[in-house]
């Protein structure tokens, strides 16, 4: 029988206490601001390498090495398997923006290309802060120097990616719930509907966000109701009768992908906990994927009766009601 006693925060040790009192320390891997051991980027970048989406000829901005044969990954424990996939994941997100961001700079052979690509993520969301050396880490040459070359020329060029990669997600909102009796011009907002407005306003269909020239949008590859649009046309876009009247909404596309996720889990039937809520969209998002079901919504964390009436007030706007 094992007892898990204490964790020392510093040095990622976990101290684990035996039946027989003796303490045995195991090295964990730390997830955190300080980057990750060269082992995690190797990983994460064979993964990526496995999964990234392939470019037809006329679109490929970055050549990659031979992905014939599936790379063999190691990990060190679950930890460093879980932090691995997290990393590539959180790359493969934003593919099309990170090889963007790279045209014209790679240095590198085809074969570190996954390497880089995972590696320039990370910096990014680091806020271009230097990595740190783990302590007993066994250094990896080809990350050590992708690192060094990341963090030494290129952080003054890519000063404005973070804004860049966090490209404005809008869903199309279904109104529902209408109170009966009520008189009030009705509309069918369907996907076709705000893609018919957008047109009429000028806006294009594109296949990627790399094919973004000013009025453009793409529908997003992971969540058919996210529309995707060039972070430039921000405030135009907030200024359009479509956003006026909910029939887009703005939200970071992590928060799509959530509910998403939590709405392919359920069974029928099944309800859905909200925690900690923040933001009424992610809600008003959860209540819509769920419409068509007996699924209920129950709202937890609303801490105060003003940041209620405001939720109750913002719900009311969008058309949606309690069946409480």
């Amino acid at each position: 029988e094992l007892d898990i006693n204490s964790r020392d925060s510093q040095n990622g040790e976990t101290k684990i206490l035996d039946e027989k009192g003796s303490v045995e320390k195991r090295t964990v891997t730390q997830i955190g601001k300080d980057g990750y051991p060269d082992s995690i980027y190797i990983n994460a970048a064979k993964i990526f390498q496995g999964l990234r989406t392939e470019k037809s000829s006329g679109k490929i901005l970055l050549r990659y090495g031979d992905a014939s044969e599936s790379p063999t990954v190691a990990f060190k424990d679950e930890q460093s398997r879980r932090v691995s996939y997290e990393l590539a994941f959180k790359a493969l997100k934003y593919q099309d923006l990170l090889e963007e961001m790279l045209v014209d700079k790679i240095i590198h052979p085809d074969e570190l290309t996954s390497l880089l690509v995972v590696m320039l993520y990370d910096l990014q969301d680091r806020k271009f802060q230097n990595r740190k050396i783990f302590a007993e880490e066994e250094l990896v040459a080809e990350v050590q120097e992708i690192g060094d070359y990341l963090y030494r020329y290129m952080c003054k060029e890519l000063f404005f990616f973070p804004s860049c990669i966090r490209q404005y997600a809008f869903y199309t909102y279904v109104r529902m719930h209408i109170y009966a009796h009520t008189i009030r011009k009705l509309y069918v907002n369907s996907l076709e509907d705000v893609i018919r407005d957008l047109e009429m306003k000028g806006f294009t269909k594109v296949e990627s966000v790399s094919d973004f020239d000013h009025y453009t949008y793409a529908v997003d590859q992971h969540c058919q109701d996210v529309l995707v649009f060039p972070s430039s046309l921000k405030e135009e876009l907030l200024n359009l009768d479509v956003f006026a009247d909910c029939k887009l909404l703005l939200q970071d596309k992590s928060r799509s992908l959530a509910v998403h996720s939590a709405r392919a889990l359920l069974s029928e039937g099944a309800d859905v906990i909200m925690a900690h809520v923040g933001s009424h969209l992610t809600i008003a998002h959860m209540s819509v994927l769920t419409n068509d079901s007996s699924s209920s919504i129950f709202v937890c964390g609303v801490k105060s009766l003003a940041k209620e009436e405001e939720l109750m007030n913002n719900f009311s706007h969008m058309g949606c009601t309690s069946r409480c």
